[in-house]
């Protein structure tokens, strides 16, 4: 059997590349930029807090003049 592990390891040897793009495994790189990411990604979250409380007000205030639009024609 040492005949066909060594043609399977020389085979994923060969398409190793392949195999991790193909199955979106995670490589020790994106391991390792990792935590940095997530760093990043915290760092959004109050400005994103903020543009969805800013949003969610101006979209009541248009509900809002839609509405009397609607009442008065």
């Amino acid at each position: 059997m040492i005949g066909m592990d060594s043609y399977l390891n020389a085979y994923v040897d060969r398409r190793m590349k392949l195999i991790v793009d193909e199955w979106d495994l995670s490589t020790r790189e994106d391991l390792g930029e990792f935590t940095g990411r997530l760093a990043a990604l915290e760092q959004e979250i109050p400005r994103l807090k903020a543009f969805e409380k800013t949003s969610s007000d101006k979209l009541a205030e248009l509900e809002k003049r839609a509405a009397k639009l609607k009442g008065g024609a």
